[in-house]
């Protein structure tokens, strides 16, 4: 690219007191085909690490340093190529883009305002980097630390944090954080902190899914493995009938990852008979440890025999006997508050009265969704707030 117009190179600052991002100067400036002594602005940008063109436009007393049109172009670029890196499979982040768009941003503006600004356009870089990372991250303590941390002058305190709180308090009037967008349109599913309002009009059992799958203690092969087939469930309510127990009785819960590693061991029996010693002699304790990554087994993995389909596995000894579970005519908002603040995969739904089955559903984070507790009752409006501390101190007491 020849050095024209207001590409032309420029006269490498003869000072060498001059602040500059690197101790060496190595990636200050950047020739591109320039004479020697000068060098070009943009390529001094574009042509060096993220690191060291972040020292680049926060540094000081470097007035005339960038032209106007380079910190436009690269800010332009800078912010599109963000976007499109950040929503692709790539392993990128956001963190280092949004600090170079916002310190460029933040020098063009120091730029455009250099005739009735007394500031220095390096601040006006470190103030934009502030605003940016604000209204994008919404991470106003941490923010601060880390701007601090940055530029070691604990004299630009009161002005980051002004920045960072009105950039902030500006963003949340529009929309979340740019980490809880993408959390909503990868569709994860993230509980609030705080139940929804609307979750007061309603009870546990208002949004159990079903057809609820119950085991026995002692179940047949075949309708696990049936069971695991069918459904993605990673969780199955144990129910003990006569003769084991008198009626019939919630005994626990078991995970499906306990069950592939039971049906893999094949302990079986060809008799309805407690086989838990065999089961603890058989299978280690680490047997059933979380796998790594990939390495779990799957249905697939399972090798059954037809005439082994009608035997008989004890579950007892690898159940959870004191599963957490709550009443029918819970409030929801009370039971959402609650299964965030434990950090629960399943809650037992259990009916209030006799008579009836042990259990009536179970609730796990699919079930709190706005979309699936909205799509079972349309004809409640969300409000646009969430509880106030009170209401939320009330809901978790």
């Amino acid at each position: 690219m020849a050095c024209r117009g207001w590409l032309r190179a420029s006269p490498a600052p003869p000072d060498e007191s001059i602040s500059c991002p690197n101790t060496d100067k190595s990636g200050n400036y950047k020739s591109f085909q320039c004479p020697a002594g000068y060098y070009n602005d943009l390529a001094s940008l574009f042509l060096n690490t993220n690191d060291d063109a972040i020292r680049n436009l926060m540094s000081t007393s470097t007035v005339k340093e960038f032209h106007i049109y380079t910190l436009f172009i690269f800010f332009a670029a800078v912010f599109c190529l963000g976007i499109i890196t950040y929503g692709i499979a790539i392993p990128s982040g956001l963190f280092i883009p949004v600090i170079l768009a916002g310190a460029c941003y933040g020098r063009l503006v120091g730029r455009l305002f250099e005739t009735i600004s007394k500031l220095d356009t390096g601040l006006f870089a470190l103030l934009g980097a502030a605003s940016f990372l604000g209204g994008t991250m919404r991470m106003t303590v941490s923010l601060c630390v880390i701007l601090l941390e940055l530029t070691n002058d604990l004299l630009l305190l009161p002005l980051v944090m002004l920045v960072l709180l009105i950039s902030k308090s500006v963003a949340d009037i529009f929309n979340k954080g740019v980490y809880d967008q993408i959390v909503t349109l990868k569709g994860f599913p993230y509980l609030e902190a705080h139940a929804e309002p609307y979750m007061r009009q309603l009870v546990a059992l208002d949004v159990v899914s079903g057809p609820l799958i119950t085991f026995s203690g002692i179940e047949k092969v075949g309708n696990i493995l049936h069971a695991l087939r069918t459904t993605g469930h990673n969780g199955f309510p144990v129910i003990d009938d006569p003769p084991l127990s008198d009626a019939p009785e919630l005994c626990g819960l078991v995970l499906r990852s306990h069950l592939l590693v039971l049906l893999k061991g094949k302990v079986f029996s060809k008799d309805r008979i407690l086989a838990g010693e065999e089961i603890l002699h058989r299978l280690a304790v680490f047997d059933f440890a979380k796998a790594g990554s990939g390495k779990g087994i799957k249905v697939e993995d399972l090798d059954i025999e037809e005439e082994e389909m009608d035997m008989y596995i004890d579950l007892h000894p690898i159940m959870n006997t004191s599963p957490y579970m709550v009443v029918e005519t819970m409030s929801l908002a009370k039971a959402a508050i609650l299964f965030r603040q434990l950090g629960l995969r399943h809650m037992c739904v259990v009916p209030k009265s006799q008579g009836r089955p042990p259990i009536v559903g179970i609730l796990t984070r699919h079930d709190f969704m706005p979309e699936h507790i909205l799509g079972l009752y349309p004809h409640i409006k969300p409000h646009k707030y969430n509880f106030d501390s009170l209401d939320c101190l009330f809901l978790s007491s």
